[in-house]
């Protein structure tokens, strides 16, 4: 892995070769984030304090995309050390407050405009969301969260960012399947299953008309779950965006329940919204997933990647 970091004026330095670190990637919230640790001379004409920016390379590729957050110069016993972490690039909209404001009518290039080129963040091509008559941005909010509503509750689609560091508003993309048999080299597979945090019924409330609508996790309340949340609206909302809101709420919680986590020694093996298909003899709970947050590292152990997979159907 190649690391580089760049300064506000687009300056641009190769830092040393990392003996370890480690990329977190997510499908949408929390933001992707990344850490690494160098062997730093001390004799860099480069102030640390001037970067802000930050990608890596891997194969010829581009891995990562985001802004730093923070350098750390340290001497020990292994000589003079450089730690660097940061996020992605959701960072710039998480970091800023959006100004509160109401719409006519919403669309998406009004919400690129308003909330995402201002901070530099460009938006990958593709994605047609459908205009929402009365948006509101409530103030306070981030400028994600105006993003996330305005995509996520109105046009179906959870907003992520790709390791370009490009705002992607289209949903995932089934391409191809990757595979986990026989042949992979993991090192650990666990299948965890969780009740608590699964919602079994979401009342979704329209502020301004006061209107309700009810959305239940039939299935859950079935098996006995009892867990109710009630959900307001930031905006003028329709019977579609209402219940939508829930069913979103409901997924979110959903897919927490059943989760499989796979170390695989090797880097880069997968990626978030990537289906991937486990074939493992001696394991029950073979069959296809969806990776939902991928971390991929270098250790003491070697190169690595770790997946959480969930079932296909809950992420869009």
């Amino acid at each position: 892995m190649t690391a580089y970091v760049t300064s506000p004026s687009g300056l641009r330095w190769r830092l040393p070769q990392a003996v370890c670190w480690r990329m977190e990637y997510t499908s949408g919230t929390p933001c992707d984030s990344f850490w690494l640790r160098c062997p730093w001379d001390g004799d860099n004409s480069v102030r640390p304090e001037e970067w802000t920016g930050f990608l890596a390379m891997y194969g010829g590729e581009r891995v990562f995309t985001g802004v730093v957050d923070e350098c750390e110069v340290a001497l020990n016993a292994q000589g003079r050390l450089l730690e660097l972490s940061g996020r992605g690039m959701a960072a710039l909209l998480l970091d800023n407050e959006a100004l509160g404001q109401d719409y006519l009518s919403a669309t998406q290039a009004d919400i690129i405009r308003d909330h995402v080129a201002p901070y530099g963040v460009e938006t990958a091509p593709g994605g047609a969301l459908p205009p929402v008559p009365g948006f509101s941005v409530a103030a306070g909010s981030s400028e994600w969260s105006v993003v996330h509503d305005f995509a996520r509750y109105y046009g179906g689609v959870a907003p992520r960012f790709d390791r370009m560091g490009r705002l992607v508003l289209s949903g995932w993309e089934n391409g191809t399947e990757r595979v986990v048999d026989g042949s992979s080299p993991v090192t650990a597979l666990t299948r965890r299953d969780r009740r608590y945090g699964v919602l079994s019924q979401v009342l979704v409330r329209d502020r301004w008309s006061g209107r309700t609508e009810t959305v239940t996790n039939a299935g859950f309340l079935a098996a006995g779950g009892r867990a109710r949340r009630v959900v307001t609206m930031p905006a003028r909302s329709s019977y579609k965006a209402m219940r939508y809101s829930g069913q979103f709420q409901l997924e979110r919680s959903e897919e927490q329940r059943c989760r499989l986590e796979i170390t695989v020694a090797q880097p880069f093996c997968a990626w978030p919204g990537d289906l991937v298909r486990v074939q493992r003899d001696a394991f029950h709970w073979n069959g296809q997933y969806r990776a939902v947050q991928v971390t991929v590292g270098q250790d003491e152990s070697g190169r690595w990647s770790r997946l959480e997979l969930a079932p296909p159907e809950l992420v869009v």
